[in-house]
């Protein structure tokens, strides 16, 4: 059992937690350590008011930070155990990762550690490449291994629905103002000068147009839905859906989310998060009607093979990662 840290391990957890997706880049977690544990903390000062006002995006971001967090314990050479918020934890500790004893990482551990380092949001159109019926079935494996539940969308009607709702709310967020300027905030335009190392990258995310433009700007080009409803028809879309709608769940279903994505990666997949428009309540509520879901829809990815390389984004020093607690309470 891990009584302390060693220096090169604590770089490694810490190394492998900034590589997490987070919504507008602002990786919202810190890293502490507690003998054996590992306490990831939710950085409630990061808000983004206008686009994630109940902060489910920033939890589902830690969620997919404790996937990462778990594997590198794991690939480290330890059993893992994982309590989601912990009674004895403090109000921003969201989860504890106790190394148990020493064992072997799994292949699939492996696996999914190794395409971390190769995760980006992928914000262009596919190759056109289907992806096939046993993929898709191993992408719905991987989040119900997990807790949550995936649901493609696929058949016309629902792609029709789903375009429509997609049209309603980017013309809803584009004429949003106050949403436009936080969009702006967050937003990199002079990387060469950039030393925060968060926010979106203007270069990786591209004015673009529908579905794989992510993030509605003013510039996003908003095509009829029958243009949006074939392009859909090129992509498999999965919606992520819980059983309930509580904080236990958004964490949970970012974990998820995380390991289906790596998952998809070690495929040879790429894909993106669509949380965007589950922020209007009528387009949540009617996104649940129109597809029948049995649960509370916490994103939509969209998956296919790339047609490009992968880009990656800026990432926050190492020691803002460990924040008040750096390296002092490791060997």
């Amino acid at each position: 059992m891990a009584e302390r840290w060693t220096k090169a391990e604590a770089e490694v957890l810490a190394r492998t937690l900034l590589r997490a997706p987070s919504v507008h880049n602002i990786q919202p977690w810190r890293l502490g350590f507690d003998g054996g544990r590992l306490l990831l903390r939710e950085r409630r000062d990061l808000a983004l008011p206008e686009h994630d006002p109940a902060g489910r995006d920033r939890l589902m971001s830690c969620g997919a930070a404790l996937a990462n967090l778990e594997l590198a314990v794991r690939v480290l050479g330890y059993d893992s155990r994982t309590e989601a918020f912990p009674d004895d934890g403090g109000p921003d500790v969201v989860a504890v990762i106790e190394a148990g004893e020493r064992s072997a990482p799994s292949d699939v551990d492996l696996h999914r550690y190794s395409a971390i380092a190769r995760r980006a949001s992928y914000r262009r159109r596919f190759s056109g490449r289907t992806v096939s019926r046993p993929e898709i079935g191993d992408l719905l494996s991987s989040a119900a291994e997990n807790g949550v539940s995936a649901r493609p969308v696929q058949d016309e009607l629902e792609l029709t629905q789903l375009a429509d709702l997609l049209e309603f709310a980017a013309e809803a967020y584009q004429h949003d103002q106050a949403y436009q300027r936080e969009l702006a905030l967050w937003t990199i335009r002079d990387e060469r000068s950039h030393r925060h190392g968060v926010g979106l990258a203007a270069s990786l995310a591209p004015p673009g147009t529908l579905p794989w433009a992510g993030l509605v700007r003013a510039s996003t080009a908003i095509p009829d839905r029958r243009v949006l409803q074939r392009r859909l028809t090129e992509e498999t879309l999965l919606v992520f859906l819980t059983l309930d709608d509580t904080r236990h769940d958004h964490l949970q279903a970012g974990r998820a989310l995380q390991y289906t994505w790596l998952d998809a990666v070690d495929a040879g997949l790429a894909g993106s998060v669509l949380t965007q428009p589950l922020h209007l309540p009528e387009v949540r509520s009617a996104l649940c009607e129109d597809l029948e879901l049995a649960g509370f829809p916490q994103a939509i990815m969209r998956f296919g093979y790339p047609e490009g390389p992968m880009l990656l984004g800026p990432r926050r020093a190492l020691a803002e990662v460990l924040g008040a607690e750096p390296l002092t309470r490791v060997e």
